[in-house]
C-alpha cells in the first residue's frame, strides 16, 4: 500500500507553492517540515516528526493526529536509568509566540500498525493534525531517508502497541 492517494497528490498541486517550502498553516499556526523516516520492511511503527510555531498571542494544544493506520498517537520520549521509554501523551502544549519541535528522541507522532508494508524514501503519509482551538489541519508527512549523523534516532520497530 502507498500511502499518497490521488486525492492528497492533486492537494499537493494545488498548494504547490507551500510545496516548496513545506509549510501548512492554520490561523496563528505555522506546522513545518512534517517527515518521518524510512522505516526497516519489519517495522510495525514509524515515527513523525515536525515543528510547530504559534504566532498567536493564546496558547493553544495539538490534541490528536489521524492517518490511515490502525493506531496514531502523540509520544514522548523519557529517559528513567539509561533506558529510552516513549510514553503516550493526551496533547501537547504550543505556548503563544514559541515552537514546539518534534524531533527523535523526544516528542513524535507514532504511526503503528504498518503490518510489513514500511515507510519508504519519496512516499509521503497524508495526516490530519488537530488542534483544541484552530480545528483540523491537513498536512502530508515526507518519507525521507535516515541520516548517518547527529542525535541518535528511536528505533519503532518493536513498539509495543497496547499502550
Amino acid at each position: 500500500m502507498k500511502y499518497a492517494s490521488f486525492a492528497a497528490a492533486a492537494a499537493l498541486c494545488t498548494f504547490a507553492s507551500t510545496a516548496t517550502a513545506h509549510e501548512f498553516r492554520i490561523g496563528d499556526l505555522v506546522v513545518h517540515h512534517p517527515m518521518a523516516f524510512e522505516t526497516a520492511s519489519s517495522a510495525m511503527s514509524g515515527g513523525g516528526y515536525l515543528s510547530i510555531t504559534n504566532n498567536g498571542a493564546q496558547m493553544e494544544r495539538l490534541i490528536a493526529v489521524e492517518a490511515d493506520f490502525p493506531r496514531v498517537m502523540l509520544h514522548t520520549t523519557e529517559m528513567k536509568d539509561d533506558v529510552a521509554r516513549m510514553m503516550h501523551v493526551d496533547g501537547i502544549e504550543i505556548p503563544a509566540g514559541q515552537t514546539v519541535t518534534f524531533a527523535p528522541g523526544g516528542l513524535h507522532v507514532m504511526f503503528m500498525g504498518l503490518n510489513g508494508d514500511p515507510f519508504e524514501v519519496g512516499e509521503t503519509i497524508p495526516a490530519t493534525l488537530i488542534f483544541e482551538q484552530a480545528g483540523a489541519l491537513e498536512v502530508v508527512f515526507n518519507v525521507e531517508e535516515r541520516s548517518t549523523g547527529g542525535a541518535p534516532e528511536m528505533d519503532h520497530s518493536n513498539h509495543d502497541m497496547t499502550n
